[in-house]
């Protein structure tokens, strides 16, 4: 098992292997209520109908908010170094 340590509040993490290899997702569906965020992520295949989704994340707004914040730093931070990231979709033909 691998042991991480968030610095700021002293807080250790373990994480056993088969989380540690992570699921790919190339979905991911947000929704909320008043008091929670859920978030599904999904892998699509060609041709697979219907989707499974693989995993859900709910959380409280104020940590989907500081997931937002942390997602949005990161990203610029990936951007400053490796260049914009393309989201554009592309046209149909």
């Amino acid at each position: 098992m691998a042991d991480y340590k968030i610095h700021p509040q002293g807080l250790q993490f373990q994480i056993n292997e088969t989380t540690a290899q992570g699921l790919y997702a190339n979905l991911a569906i947000v929704s909320n209520m008043d008091s929670e965020f859920i978030l599904d992520f999904a892998f699509v295949q060609p041709g697979q109908n219907p989707v499974k989704v693989h995993s859900r994340i709910i959380m409280s707004p104020k940590q989907a908010k500081r997931l937002a914040v942390t997602l949005s730093n990161g990203i610029v931070q990936f951007e400053e170094k490796n260049g914009t990231i393309d989201i554009s979709v592309p046209e149909s033909k």
